[in-house]
């Protein structure tokens, strides 16, 4: 927004440090309470402070709401801005744009309890005061932004009207995330994000451990959730897992792969893929994705059904057997992620959504001053 001439001022619960180049006097932050929890997070004991959730979304709302600044525009992450939501648009007249991640946040807590049961897993509730707060955003705001379809019919099925959902695909880095040569010839599965039973590791797992190929390689990268730690060991020495890798340095590893697959159950997006695809990698994904807004099944990709090893191995086997095609995928990819672009052209499109909703406010308070 800010390269684009339209930013304001950013409240933000990261640190100034987390925020990047822009102006100082447009950045205003509340970190207090939300980097001990990122860094709980990264020593791998933030399941453990889950339960401050609901107090850093409420300060940190809270506090935009005392000092937030006249606008025509509030565009927010989901949960996080019940209260501001309200004020800007009772005393400033704004448009408020509830940001919402990932799918319909009770058809996120449906499939993922159903996973969990799957597994023979316990599944933790979402807070109820987290979840009463995301479903009054839902109903006070002007719109809802969604990164893809699969959200988007999340939020159908459970009766949001279609004309207050926006789909926006999110973009990728193009200057972080780019291809670099391969160093070998060995055929590499290659898995970034969280290890997770959302994420569909036991899928990916059951897929492709058993495969008994030569110069094959499955990496997993990513943090691994205490959930997942027994299921690892069950497969143990038949994947590597090489840790958490800072995000500028993950196009060395993409670059080493051969095909990205991401097996998840629920993904609002996943913006691995787009990093995979910039660095060349063909991906095999799930519908509950943002794949089919991303590329075309059997261009750049495959997308499969969810929950469905069977076919995660039936792609990467016809990767694996037919060189040429993976080949010809991995130039498809890089050339889908030239055509779609980075995070301005993602800047634009919120932009062209920003303009049509205040043009439509503005006929609306024609027609109604008419009448």
């Amino acid at each position: 927004m800010e390269q684009l001439g339209h930013l304001g001022h950013l409240y933000t619960a990261y640190p100034r440090f987390k925020v990047g180049q822009l102006p100082r006097h447009k950045v205003s932050t509340f970190p207090w309470l939300m980097a001990p929890y990122m860094a709980a997070g990264r020593l791998g004991i933030g399941s453990r402070l889950e339960m401050l959730e609901p107090v850093i979304i409420r300060s940190f709302d809270d506090w935009v709401a005392r000092n937030i600044e006249q606008c025509d525009i509030y565009h927010c992450l989901s949960a996080s801005g019940t209260r501001t939501h309200e004020i800007v648009r009772r005393s400033y007249g704004a448009i408020s744009i509830c940001d919402r991640p990932c799918a319909h946040i009770l058809y996120q807590e449906q499939i993922l309890r159903e996973e969990y049961e799957r597994q023979g897993r316990y599944f933790r509730s979402i807070d109820p005061y987290v979840k009463r707060r995301e479903l009054e955003e839902y109903e006070m705001c002007d719109l809802i932004t969604v990164p893809s379809t699969f959200a988007y019919r999340s939020f159908i099925g459970l009766g949001v009207p279609s004309s207050k959902l926006i789909v926006n695909p999110l973009g990728a880095d193009l200057h972080t995330f780019r291809p670099i040569p391969k160093e070998d010839d060995i055929f590499r599965v290659v898995y970034t994000g969280a290890v997770s039973f959302q994420k569909g590791i036991p899928y990916l797992l059951q897929a492709l451990c058993e495969l008994r190929l030569a110069k094959f390689e499955i990496w997993l990268i990513g943090y691994v959730r205490d959930e997942m730690k027994s299921l690892l060991g069950r497969y143990d020495g038949r994947f590597r897992y090489l840790g958490v890798i800072d995000r500028h340095q993950l196009h060395r590893f993409y670059s080493q792969g051969s095909v990205f697959v991401l097996a998840s159950v629920h993904d609002g997006f996943g913006m691995v893929q787009a990093e995979a695809m910039a660095c060349g990698l063909p991906v095999i994904a799930t519908t509950n994705t943002g794949a089919p807004d991303l590329f075309t099944d059997g261009e750049e990709g495959f997308i499969v059904p969810v929950r469905n090893p069977e076919a995660i191995r039936e792609k990467v086997l016809l990767l694996y057997e037919n060189p040429e095609l993976q080949a010809e995928m991995s130039k498809a990819a890089i050339r889908r992620m030239a055509e779609i672009g980075g995070w301005r052209e993602y800047g634009e499109r919120a932009v062209r959504l920003y303009e049509q909703a205040l043009a439509g406010r503005t006929m609306m308070s024609q027609t109604l001053s008419a009448g």
